[in-house]
């Protein structure tokens, strides 16, 4: 595992890292989609605040979690390079999209429509940095061919947690990180292409979105059945919890669009128009 790479006296976070690669990856994504619905609006600037507001939210999500590690060692817990919840971020990166969306005058289930893509493929590549720091969002023991092993200087290192299931120290655990990595780049795709129906006016808008929170959340649920995450309720981990909470969400989304009437043009100031305003 490399959860650091030393070059002279800096020290830069794999996690850090893939990170920025996976707001790269989504601006990109977000920049596509906003030019095939001529948006008028600014992926840079929306990716940029986003990532913020997504960062400081999976902190803060991830602080609230853990209230005894938090008051036993408040500054360490608070300022360490690890420890980010997906929750977290996704209901911060949220608002400011829904922000976004109020600032440019575009619909709300519009606007997120265009971002659900970026957010797929941005949360896909981000996932490498968990696999590539060791930061214990891997599985639990197994004995398939591409099990993978984290030992020392992983984060957290899988030879500290595979004596807890009555393992060998090296023994080779699922790879959930490069599982989600797939799997959010497939939903990318499929968010995409429905992205393409919505604009034709076969479907309504509000439905790439919705796509995007019941599968999504579903991808994560299943997922965590092989994760070596706690379970604190009803034997479900508060990750599971949290997805039940996406697809719910996703599916009374879907309920209120379904019956709407599909628009060719999004409601949206086109971006030939603002530039020209603004010269």
């Amino acid at each position: 595992m490399i959860p650091f790479i030393n070059i002279g006296p800096l020290s830069i976070g794999t996690f850090g890292l893939m990170m920025w690669a996976a707001f790269v990856v989504a601006y990109f994504v977000l920049n596509a989609d906003f030019r095939r619905r001529n948006f008028a609006a600014d992926p840079q600037m929306v990716i940029g605040v986003s990532a913020v507001a997504g960062v400081v939210g999976a902190k803060i999500y991830h602080v609230l979690e853990s209230p005894n590690e938090l008051m036993a060692a408040p500054f360490s817990i608070i300022f360490s390079r690890s420890g980010f919840a997906w929750f977290g971020g996704f209901i911060a990166g949220l608002l400011a999209l829904i922000y976004f969306a109020r600032r440019y005058r575009i619909p709300v289930l519009t606007f997120l429509d265009a971002c659900a893509p970026a957010a797929a493929a941005g949360y896909a590549v981000g996932r490498i940095g968990c696999l590539l720091s060791g930061d214990g969002d891997y599985g639990q023991p197994t004995s398939l061919p591409w099990g993978m092993s984290f030992p020392p200087p992983a984060l957290v290192p899988s030879t500290d947690v595979c004596p807890k299931y009555g393992m060998p120290a090296d023994c080779r655990v699922h790879p959930t990180p490069l599982y989600e990595f797939i799997v959010g780049m497939v939903l990318a795709y499929i968010l995409w292409k429905l992205g393409e129906k919505v604009i034709r006016a076969e479907m309504p808008q509000g439905v790439v979105l919705a796509a995007f929170l019941i599968l999504s959340g579903l991808a994560r649920f299943l997922v965590e059945f092989i994760r070596i995450n706690p379970r604190i309720y009803l034997g479900l981990s508060n990750a599971q919890l949290a997805s039940l909470a996406s697809i719910v969400a996703g599916m009374i989304v879907y309920a209120m669009v379904r019956r709407r009437p599909a628009i060719a043009e999004p409601d949206a100031k086109p971006l030939r128009e603002s530039r020209a305003t603004r010269s």
